[in-house]
């Protein structure tokens, strides 16, 4: 579980992003953190990623604070797909894929590769393997990009805004794989689209001006939204 206390969160130039953020994310749920531009939701999601070290407050992963974690526990324990998706333009997608377990776990190249094609296969995206970022479409990309987080067996995943780029249809379909992953990993998802909230989460937080002004059911958030 993720537990939020008290987290403030103040840019160089004045504006308070965060405004004594309190959450806990029970790890049996996929979360999503809606609102409207300049809410405050990737500010939470960056702190959450440690990419932002917030002022005041505390994030707890169990019981340690993220910020106190060694960084090879922490990228292990957190997996983190932005909405640019960071994919090497050089390297193919099943080169994009071996790189971190090789570095970060120091599998030898055999086993990255085999462990890479496995997951590959059971994502139904192997034919993209030998593709460059370039060569695949903006929903492959975004599978790509989270099969290649899921390497490294992490405990969460925490994405950025994962259907800006995507049309309807690959939404919905993207949304019925997010839930078959549930098995995989945990999920907080940022994101403005509230029809992907509706389908991919089970849980649903609101942000408004750095604070959090609705969480619950997903259905229950939806409605508040919609009747401001």
């Amino acid at each position: 579980m993720i537990k939020i206390k008290n987290l403030s969160y103040t840019y160089g130039d004045g504006k308070q992003a965060l405004k004594g953020i309190n959450i806990s994310f029970p790890v049996e749920h996929i979360f999503a953190i809606m609102g409207f531009s300049g809410s405050g939701k990737t500010t939470l999601l960056n702190c959450m990623s440690r990419f932002l070290k917030p002022q005041e407050g505390t994030i707890y992963w169990e019981d340690s604070d993220i910020f106190e974690m060694d960084e090879k526990t922490f990228r292990a324990t957190f997996g983190v797909v932005f909405q640019s998706l960071n994919l090497f333009p050089h390297m193919t997608v099943l080169e994009n894929m071996t790189l971190a377990p090789a570095r970060l776990q120091g599998l030898s190249a055999r086993k990255a590769k085999a462990a890479a094609i496995e997951m590959l296969e059971r994502l139904g995206i192997l034919e993209l393997a030998n593709h460059y970022p370039a060569q695949v479409s903006g929903g492959q990309a975004q599978r790509v990009a989270i099969a290649r987080g899921l390497m490294l067996k992490p405990r969460l995943m925490l994405l950025d805004e994962p259907t800006s780029a995507l049309d309807v249809r690959t939404t919905e379909d993207f949304s019925q794989w997010i839930r078959e992953l549930k098995s995989d990993t945990n999920f907080i998802i940022v994101t403005h689209d509230l029809g992907f909230a509706k389908t991919a989460a089970t849980r649903g937080i609101f942000m408004s001006e750095g604070e959090i002004i609705d969480s619950g059911n997903i259905n229950d958030v939806l409605s508040h939204i919609k009747g401001r």
